[in-house]
């Protein structure tokens, strides 16, 4: 079986910080950053990173490569295509029930594509109340 989307990797740093720009989307024991390239290529691009805080050198590969397992089952269903992703692993990836972490990525992909298009209008629109299942610009105070 052929896979319909190219997933390519993000390597460098400058391409994780425009990815940082994009939308993002926290379930669970992960968060998912995405951002539209708009550059007509249909490559799905995806990067993965741990910090420190989720603990040492053996416990953030282990979250990485589960979240990589995780994006390469799930990426090619709910990505879209022209979009960056960045995993980040939160405290409870390396430890999480395997089926509990893709149903959080599968929830973040799902909520981040079906809200993508409709960012302009969450943007746009003048709500006093915030909602907080709504995707996030990154970097906006809480």
């Amino acid at each position: 079986m052929t896979d319909p989307m190219k997933i390519d990797r993000l390597l460098r740093r400058p391409q994780f910080l425009a990815a940082a720009k994009g939308v993002s989307q926290a379930r669970g024991a992960v968060v998912i950053q995405q951002l539209d390239r708009a550059d007509g290529s249909d490559a799905i691009r995806v990067g993965f990173t741990a910090t420190r805080k989720i603990g040492g050198a053996v416990v953030r590969n282990r979250a990485k490569r589960r979240l990589r397992e995780a994006a390469r089952a799930l990426l090619p269903v709910y990505g879209r295509a022209g979009c960056d992703y960045v995993l980040i692993a939160r405290m409870g990836t390396a430890e999480r029930d395997w089926d509990r972490l893709l149903d959080d990525v599968k929830s973040a992909l799902t909520r981040l594509t079906k809200t993508s298009a409709d960012m302009a209008a969450v943007n746009g629109g003048s709500s006093d109340t915030p909602n907080n299942d709504q995707p996030r610009r990154s970097g906006q105070d809480r």
